[in-house]
């Protein structure tokens, strides 16, 4: 579905990511986990195509990103990090808006908006403005809106940052619900979500791929590994 071919991406003299390469097929879970600055944000806006790599290639179901750009991007849904949302639109309007942008037709838009309502759990509140939503509430219609169109890749950053312990779990759910027969990349630094949800886990540090294995082999690791992984991931700086 996905293949990242020796990604890397230079801010000045900064090399934030460093030759990084993979492949993710559709029913696959990776989470992309690893501490604040790591590259992972800027990797994963490499492959949605909203940031130029320095070198390497990105191919979305045998498309160049480079050379196919709309068409690739059709086959994504993207959630980015506080993701923007139009706040004095209902959230069924904020949908319906969302597949029309799609040219999506009627019938279309009104199956697409009435399916991602059920799937995220968003009946109780698709009349209601967004502004006076939870933020648990408001992450779902945002992951709502990347996946109106049915993307077969979706690349979540963050999705469950900020939310109180039930709304986590909520989110954890559509996302397990979405990936049984897509193809799914979230980045992450609980390790708790890597448990729950993925099938694999990458590792990057320094913007170099340190592990990339499936969540069986990450698990059995020993213990010394784990606190390595603590270690980085409560570390401070900034998301790259």
């Amino acid at each position: 579905m996905i293949r990242v071919e020796n990604l890397t991406r230079n801010f000045g003299n900064i090399k934030a990511v460093k030759g990084i390469s993979f492949e993710l097929q559709k029913g696959e879970i990776l989470g992309f986990i690893g501490p604040n600055g790591a590259g992972k944000s800027t990797t994963m806006r490499m492959i949605t195509g909203y940031l130029t790599p320095s070198s390497g290639k990105v191919y979305i179901d045998g498309l160049d990103m480079a050379n196919n750009e709309a068409a690739a991007k059709k086959l994504i849904g993207y959630l980015p990090e506080s993701a923007p949302m139009y706040g004095e639109m209902t959230v069924e309007g904020f949908l319906n808006f969302s597949a029309e942008i799609r040219k999506m037709s009627r019938k279309e838009k009104k199956q697409a908006v009435q399916k991602v309502i059920e799937l995220c759990f968003l009946e109780n509140v698709r009349y209601q403005v967004i502004n006076t939503l939870s933020k648990g509430y408001k992450q779902r219609t945002c992951f709502a809106q990347a996946i109106i169109h049915n993307p077969p890749l979706v690349i979540l950053d963050e999705p469950t940052d900020g939310l109180d312990p039930n709304q986590k779990r909520k989110m954890r759910q559509v996302i397990q619900d979405f990936g049984k027969d897509k193809a799914v990349i979230f980045s992450t630094h609980i390790l708790e979500e890597v448990e729950l949800i993925c099938s694999r886990v990458i590792l990057i540090d320094q913007g170099i791929k340190k592990i990339d294995e499936s969540k069986e082999e990450f698990m059995q690791k020993s213990a010394s590994l784990h606190e390595t992984f603590y270690q980085l991931t409560n570390g401070g700086g900034q998301n790259a």
